[in-house]
């Protein structure tokens, strides 16, 4: 059971349509132009006091204001696809080829337009609602960049709030902790110049394909060796690209991956071993190695006073027994993590029952807890401005 108004309720069959003409349509990071333009309709049609789209190439911010003059609370979905081919029989299936909403940000999107409607209908609050329609969550920092353009310096925001659906765990259920409740995302790039040679003569080269592999091995005691048991980490090459036919030591090759931390020190001592066992095994085999690690993310970390807000109002919602308060954090990462260096807030998992994991080319989001998220967004505004 849970206590959703019914003019929430009665927005679901608008939420399901918005969801699938998103779905059908997807665009991947800072190509969202006919998504935001879609978004942008909606919004209009919906009596939003102002909407704004230069913080990012793509993507849109509006703004709803209460009865009375009160705080700023912003609330954020991303909007997104990516380069996946979907494998779902559905009759709202990409029209895209090769890009897919295999994350569910085309429901995260229809969530917050619904939530985003029901303010606009209801204001009765003391403050002002920023609905923040994100591009680029996936890989290329959307969330980094709104920020860098000004979002926050533009508006008075005190406070931010975000959601992800997941995909296997319990239907409706809300998942949140304190603290860190998602990693850091960097990113690694191993350049290794040999000599090459023909392949019956390996005497004659320096043979990359042979140094990528003990590399690729050594990389893996950053972790077990370097690291604190009590300290979370995980280091994972994702690529090796080298040679071309069968008789050649090709004399390039590239070793590329990424690396999950919670805490700076680990994410420093994780960068600096890369660089050291690469740069010394390229010694070893007479061979030379470029290196580069970019920081993407960093990591998404709840603030306590949010993270309390957001339990209770996902409690009034589907019972505080269907609310974990203390799940394990995540290895993955979101750009959310941006907005949460710049302001309080937090990141909460809303539960979508049995299905697909994400990123996969069957995953597809689930209708049923639409209502749901729209719901807890709204949920916080009245707990954060009052009712």
């Amino acid at each position: 059971m849970t206590n959703i108004s019914k003019d929430i309720e009665a927005l679901k069959k608008e939420m399901t349509d918005w969801r699938h003409h998103i779905h059908t349509y997807p665009e991947t990071a800072f190509e969202e132009q006919k998504t935001t333009q879609y978004i942008i309709e909606q919004l209009k049609s919906f009596g939003i006091d102002e909407l704004y789209t230069e913080f990012a190439p793509t993507g849109v911010v509006g703004i709803i204001k209460g009865k009375k003059e009160g705080k700023w609370v912003g609330l954020r979905a991303d909007i997104d696809a990516l380069d996946v081919i979907e494998k779902n029989d559905i009759n709202y299936c990409s029209k895209i080829p090769g890009k897919m909403h295999a994350c569910g940000h085309d429901g995260h999107t229809a969530m917050l337009l619904g939530a985003a409607k029901y303010l606009a209908q209801h204001r009765d609050f003391a403050g002002t609602v920023v609905v923040i329609f994100q591009p680029a969550e996936e890989n290329e920092g959307g969330g980094r960049v709104m920020v860098e353009n000004g979002l926050f310096k533009r508006f008075p925001i005190e406070s931010v709030f975000g959601m992800h659906n997941q995909p296997n765990m319990p239907l409706g259920h809300f998942l949140i902790c304190q603290g860190p409740i998602m990693a850091a995302y960097d990113t690694f790039e191993i350049k290794l110049t040999g000599l090459g040679a023909h392949a019956a003569a390996p005497h004659l080269g320096k043979d990359t394909i042979v140094l990528a592999s003990h590399i690729a091995i050594a990389l893996q005691t950053i972790a077990s060796r370097n690291a604190n048991p009590f300290d979370s980490l995980v280091v994972s090459i994702t690529q090796i690209h080298s040679g071309d036919t069968w008789n050649v030591l090709p004399q390039e090759a590239v070793i590329r991956g990424t690396v999950r931390s919670f805490k700076k020190d680990v994410q420093d001592m994780a960068e600096k071993r890369i660089n050291e066992i690469s740069q010394g095994l390229a010694a070893t085999f007479n061979a030379k190695a470029e290196v580069r690690y970019e920081r993407r993310y960093p990591a998404t970390i709840n603030h306590k006073v949010e993270t309390d807000v957001a339990i209770e109002v996902a409690s009034k919602i589907v019972g505080a027994e269907n609310v974990v308060t203390d799940v394990e954090p995540s290895m993955g990462a979101e750009d959310f993590a941006f907005m949460l260096q710049e302001k309080p807030g937090a990141y909460i998992w809303l539960g979508a029952g049995p299905g697909a994991n994400l990123h996969n080319p069957a995953y597809n989001f689930n209708d049923e807890v639409l209502t749901t998220g729209a719901a807890y967004y709204v949920g916080i505004v009245n707990a954060q401005l009052g009712k």
